[in-house]
């Protein structure tokens, strides 16, 4: 696969099911409201900045700040780890493009609080085994479910569950 995309690894870490969908061209988040809500709540905040830099065709970060500072803006905490290494995959891609970024801060707006991210060896080496994996999740069966909380509000519930 050419492009890795920060949504997928996003995905990767949410539900695999829910990036096989992604990577097979079933996408169906557009019509989410919970997704439609995220969206609302990043062009709110930090209006000021110029956000939506999309980069290679292949990444788009929420906005890059002061002192190069990488910046993603979150609803909330529900699905935090994919959240974090969505920013240390961005970090990542950035760095192996010749871009020089320190660290990343998630911003969760509504909850008025924000987490720094950093990038290191291990994070990297652990960043190039999902890239791989997700290379080979194309071409494999469609995984199974995996029950948790937060399939509720899934934008993909409907296909995983409703027969």
């Amino acid at each position: 696969m050419e492009k890795i995309t920060g949504t997928m690894i996003n995905y990767y870490f949410v539900c695999k099911r829910k990036l096989w969908f992604f990577l097979n061209d079933i996408e169906m988040e557009w019509e989410n409201e919970d997704v439609q809500i995220g969206k609302l709540i990043d062009e709110q905040s930090y209006s000021r900045e110029k956000k939506h830099i999309t980069i290679n065709n292949t990444i788009s970060v929420d906005f890059i700040g002061k002192y190069n500072i990488l910046h993603e803006i979150k609803k909330s905490r529900s699905i935090e780890e994919a959240g974090e290494w969505q920013i240390k995959y961005y970090i990542y891609y950035l760095r192996k493009n010749g871009v020089n970024i320190h660290k990343g801060i998630i911003d969760y707006p509504k909850l008025r609080q924000r987490q720094e991210i950093f990038l290191d060896e291990n994070d990297e080496r652990m960043i190039e085994d999902i890239i791989r994996e997700i290379d080979k999740l194309k071409e494999d069966k469609v995984p199974g479910t995996i029950n948790s909380k937060i399939c509720r509000k899934c934008a993909y519930y409907e296909l995983c569950y409703i027969e």
